[in-house]
């Protein structure tokens, strides 16, 4: 449990970064931006709560709805497989 908890947190700090230099560079116009797929994929992996919360401080992809129903997606995704990998009673 320890383990999944630091990956989260982990994963969140990096997720959350990404999510900053995004939108600076969406912001300047930069075509220096990160994918929308690495954010996802980082989501996946763990990094999901802090992209969640990047995306609210940021206010970054809140407003596209095929980014929100593909990060949710991913939200769901990686709990039903963290709960199976903790072995977790239903």
């Amino acid at each position: 449990m320890v383990v999944v908890l630091g990956w989260t947190l982990a994963c969140s700090l990096v997720c959350f970064g990404l999510y900053g230099l995004d939108k600076r560079a969406a912001g300047k116009g930069a075509g220096d931006r990160v994918s929308e797929a690495s954010l996802l994929a980082l989501g996946l992996v763990g990094g999901w709560p802090g992209g969640w919360v990047a995306q609210q401080l940021f206010r970054h992809k809140t407003r596209k709805t095929s980014f929100q129903v593909k990060f949710w997606i991913t939200v769901l995704i990686h709990m039903v497989v963290v709960w199976n990998i903790l072995n977790l009673p239903m």
